[in-house]
Formats: C-alpha cells, structure tokens, sequence
C-alpha cells in the first residue's frame, strides 16, 4: 500500500537538514513517524499516540525500543537542526537588517511524584520552585535557549538541570552559548534570574551583548556611590524621566549610565509603566551592556524574551513537550530533541510562525487521509487491510 502522502513533507524537511547521511533506512522511517504523530491534534505524549497518530506499520514495542536502546546518535540529529536554523536566522537577520536575539530561560515539566513503592520512576526528576506557580513541583527543569530575529523564534538547544550533577542554570547557559557561531551582531536576552558576573562575561567574551531585567537590589554606582537601584529610584523623580513608548505600552525611562557590580561600564534603565506609580514595587531595571542603544531600543529589544514564553506554552499545549511517559533519562532527552524537530518542522513548513504551521499540517493530514482511502477503493484495495493500515482494525 503506499504511503500516505503527507509523510513526503517531512522526508523533504530531513533531506533539507542533510539526515539520510547519518541515520539508517529505519531509523528515517521511525523519525518520519513520531514527527507525523506528534503534529497530529490530541496528540498526548504517550507511545500508544505516537504508534497510532503516525499510522505506524511496526508493533508499539520498536517505538519503546526506539527511545530506550536503538543506538542511533540523537546529538548529530540535533547538531544538524541547529546548522540549519543558525543558516536560517543568520540570512533573515540580514535581510531585515536586524540583529540575532538569544534568549535563555527554564521550564518545568511537571510529573506526578511516584509513591514510595513505585519500583521504576521517571529518572532525572526532584522538586524545582515554579515562579509562575509560586510553588515547588515534582519534574524535570529544563533550560532553553532560543534563537530568533523580529519575525521568528525557533528552539535552539536545551540542558537538564540537575541538581544533583552540581552545574548552575548559568554554566549550563554558557555551555549551549558555546555552540553558537554566528556573524551577525547578537543580543543575548535574560530575566532577572540568570544575569550574574560569569555568564554576562561569557556572553561579552564570545562578542555578544546582554539586555537583562535585573533585580532592583542590584548595586549602581552614581558618582561612585554604592547604592542599591531602587533606593537610588527613590531619588529620581518624574521631571527626572521621558516616555517611551514600546507597543502598546508606555513607560516612565530614567537612564543610568556606569558601573554596576561586575560591570565597569553599561546602562541600566530604571522604568515604571506610565500608569503606575514611581514606587520601588513597580520598578523594573533593564540592563544593556550595549551603550550605543537607545532607551526605546533596549526595551523594544528586551520585549523579544517574549516568545520564548510562547515556545514553551505551544511545546506544551500542542506538542506534550511534558507528556512522555518513557522513564530513562536518554529517553526523555530523545523525546525533547523531537519535539523540538516537530516543533522546527511545523515553522519549515509554513514559513512563517508555529502556529500556522500546525494548523496547515493538521488540515494536509486530513487530505492525506481521505485520498488515501479514496485511492484504496479505487484499488479495490479490501476494507480490512486499509482498516488495519490505518489502526482501526
């Protein structure tokens, strides 16, 4: 029976990153299939979707089998995909006549705590502080980088946090900042959560700049003074500031230019929003080690972070980036890097943002299906054997 003709997409998407040279004939046809089963609506992350959702001809074991032991190289997969987005990236910065933007920040996948008895848990997990949830959870903690330009983010690379290896959400930054070759000027973009000495070092050493929100606890030196940023605000006053206006937002910009602990020389934007008041609770500190910006820029710059936000509700909503159910950890990471593929691919295929990308795959897959069957019974093809093809036998 042949195959359904949606799979051609993603045969032309790895033939695009070059994989046919590295992976086997199956090894190809699995990665055509979990691709397929994870861009599927309701897909949930677990083997049984994967086999069903792709349509997968194999028994549900090679899947399992595929995550746990086939051992095929995930990090040359990888390596491959993020080749072609830095070539992607790098060309439309050019083109826009805009720089790169690197943003970094974690993610928790939540899991239920196992009961003591559980015999085989999820391996990797521990408790980690949840700062949208204000709460600790049971799961792994991921740290993502992304890279983008004004007009598309693509996931880039990610790192297990572990608590126990002993390596800082910062180091394990500055390790997946190591990987990035690129010509064009970068901005590297953080919350106030990851600034610190090394990792702002790490970025300027590799030429790039920060743009950062600090904590407002943060020592300033006006005049050579040491002073934390929102008592050195309670000085500043509204004739002291100019409006800026970044979107739909409008905000109150005071500029201070000079040293701050573990800088010698940069500038940081104290702000608040237009319609709030100059209090130290409403104050937001913006960090730019480049001084040739301009206030409107660094915010408008800082105001890109956002779609790493996006990346991770969309991974999660749509493609179970926290629905696997496999339990070693090279497995779990094997399920990552795909998603991650599925997710690049989805914007490969709309050439523009994730979103449409999925709806389009979705709307082709139920084509696909429908001349699929239309075809079988052009063919005479008996209904049992497209049943069975299909996965409702």
């Amino acid at each position: 029976m042949n195959r359904l003709a949606h799979h051609q997409g993603i045969d032309k998407f790895f033939i695009t990153l070059g994989l046919a040279l590295y992976f086997s004939k199956p090894v190809m046809k699995h990665l055509v299939h979990i691709v397929d089963a994870m861009v599927t609506k309701g897909f949930s992350g677990t083997l049984t979707d994967l086999h069903h959702g792709s349509f997968h001809p194999n028994h549900r074991t090679t899947l399992s089998h595929f995550f746990t032991k086939s051992p095929w190289e995930e990090e040359t997969l990888l390596r491959k995909l993020q080749q072609w987005i830095l070539h992607r990236v790098e060309r439309s910065s050019k083109r826009e006549n805009q720089p790169i933007f690197v943003s970094i920040d974690d993610t928790i996948c939540q899991k239920t705590k196992p009961s003591s008895q559980a015999t085989n848990a999820i391996q990797g997990c521990d408790w980690h502080y949840s700062h949208t949830e204000k709460k600790s959870i049971w799961g792994h903690s991921l740290v993502w980088l992304m890279v983008h330009t004004m007009t598309q983010a693509f996931p880039f690379a990610f790192r297990l946090y572990d608590k126990g290896a002993g390596k800082s959400k910062g180091e394990l930054a500055i390790e997946m900042l190591s990987s990035l070759d690129v010509r064009r000027s970068v901005y590297v973009l953080m919350d106030s959560w990851y600034p610190s000495k090394t990792l702002v070092e790490a970025c300027l050493k590799k030429g790039f700049h920060v743009i950062a929100v600090l904590k407002t606890n943060r020592i300033l030196y006006p005049k050579g003074i040491a002073i934390q940023a929102k008592e050195f605000a309670e000085y500043i006053e509204p004739k002291d500031t100019h409006l800026v206006t970044v979107g739909e937002e409008h905000y109150r910009v005071y500029r201070y230019e000079g040293a701050l602990n573990g800088l010698d020389h940069a500038v940081v934007l104290l702000a608040w929003k237009a319609n709030q008041p100059m209090t130290s609770e409403h104050l937001h500190c913006v960090l730019s080690t480049d001084r040739e910006l301009s206030d409107e820029e660094i915010l408008r710059y800082y105001a890109e972070r956002w779609s790493i936000e996006c990346f991770f509700r969309q991974s999660k909503d749509q493609l179970k980036l926290d629905g696997y159910r496999v339990r070693q950890v090279r497995a779990v990471k094997r399920y990552w890097i795909l998603v991650q593929l599925a997710y690049v691919y989805s914007m490969f295929e709309s050439n523009s943002d994730f979103s449409d990308g999925l709806d389009l795959l979705r709307k082709r897959k139920g084509h696909s299906l429908v001349e699929f069957i239309y075809s079988a019974a052009k063919q005479n093809i008996p209904i049992d054997a497209v049943k069975k093809h299909l996965h409702v036998a």
